[in-house]
């Protein structure tokens, strides 16, 4: 699959680099910690979106910026900052995890993102996983609590 993977993002112009999966092995729970690149500074956090993998083109072509994403044979695991689950329901297919241990079966990275972060837009993508789920978006109704320590700016 990589190599059709790499094929495939190569004619979509996208800058592909696959490490060779050093620190993916499963733990007992069944997770793998996705290796993020280390040029790539993560100061938002980490949390992955993974889908399947027969939607993960779909998803790629159609989204105007990528940040890292990994894929094992089932899942493409997309990296959103952490907390891109607060005040909305990712809907099935997806599969939202907070941080960056997911259940996947040593992933790789099939996509380099063309600037210095590793993050996708997570608004778009939301946007985009709702309309393959064929679910309207549901947001939060009413203001956001304020965060512990202070009130929202």
């Amino acid at each position: 699959m990589l190599r059709s993977a790499r094929t495939a993002l190569l004619r979509l112009g996208r800058a592909v680099r696959t490490p060779d999966g050093a620190g993916t092995a499963a733990r007992d729970d069944g997770t793998v910690r996705l290796p993020l690149p280390e040029t790539l500074p993560a100061s938002l956090g980490c949390d992955a979106v993974g889908v399947p993998a027969r939607h993960g083109f779909r998803l790629m072509a159609r989204m105007p910026r990528t940040g890292c994403v990994f894929a094992d044979r089932d899942w493409w695991w997309w990296i959103v900052p952490a907390g891109s689950d607060l005040e909305l329901s990712w809907p099935a297919p997806a599969l939202y995890v907070r941080g960056i241990d997911v259940p996947a079966v040593r992933p790789r990275l099939i996509h380099w993102p063309d600037d210095r972060t590793p993050y996708t837009p997570p608004i778009p993508f939301y946007l985009m996983v709702c309309q393959l789920a064929g679910t309207a978006p549901a947001w939060a109704e009413g203001p956001l609590p304020a965060p512990p320590g202070g009130a929202r700016a």
